[in-house]
């Protein structure tokens, strides 16, 4: 916590993701449903429409589709870092749907919080840091006042 009373990080990656190959941070879906609820309509339409191309795009995330009697239609997520997040999609369409799902298969688990600075090293540099006017004179010649004229 910072004296602002929000939380706050250093920009950091995933298990130091982009290194070497990409490792997708979402581990599980599932999609909790009733299969006569009314609230669950677009739930439905999505595992008719498009659970199936969901899987195919993301081979390295495990698809769970539950049907359960009297259950309030969610999607639940768990991620690599151990993470989950539970989204309730009540009487939401097909397409808002998978456009949830794609907002939480590109998340990283991590809440979304403050970043202190957009950089971050654990080693600085004693040198201080870079910039275009790191080694460029202070000012390029003698100021003098402007010249009157007469």
């Amino acid at each position: 916590m910072t004296s602002r009373g929000t939380p706050s990080r250093f920009l950091q990656s995933v298990l130091h993701n982009g290194v070497g190959r990409y490792v997708p941070q979402l581990k599980r879906l599932s999609v909790l449903f009733c299969r006569h609820g009314p609230s669950s309509a677009g739930v439905r339409a999505f595992i008719e429409e498009g659970v199936v191309d969901y899987a195919k795009t993301n081979p390295g995330t495990v698809v769970y589709v539950s049907p359960q009697p009297g259950t309030i239609p969610t999607i639940v997520a768990e991620y690599l870092n151990g993470s989950v997040r539970e989204e309730t999609v009540t009487s939401r369409t097909s397409k808002e749907i998978s456009d949830l799902i794609t907002k939480l298969s590109s998340q990283s688990g991590l809440d979304v919080i403050r970043l202190r600075k957009p950089f971050h090293t654990d080693s600085p540099s004693i040198q201080g840091y870079w910039q275009p006017f790191t080694n460029r004179p202070a000012c390029p010649g003698p100021i003098r006042p402007p010249a009157l004229e007469a």
